[in-house]
């Protein structure tokens, strides 16, 4: 699982396929919340506010 921003979505897709060697699911953090779970402040690349969870 990966929490990155726009810019880093990407990186992460890469990484998913690559570990996983399967497509990700890609979930849009401002359209989507989950009751029991908060997103990082940041992404796990930077010091930006996260966009995308990539699972």
């Amino acid at each position: 699982m990966y929490v990155v921003c726009e810019e880093h979505l990407e990186l992460a897709l890469d990484r998913f396929v690559d570990e996983y060697e399967d497509a990700p699911d890609v979930v849009d953090l401002r359209t989507t919340a989950f009751p029991a779970w908060t997103p990082p402040a940041t992404c796990d690349e930077c010091a930006r506010a996260p966009r995308f969870l990539v699972v």
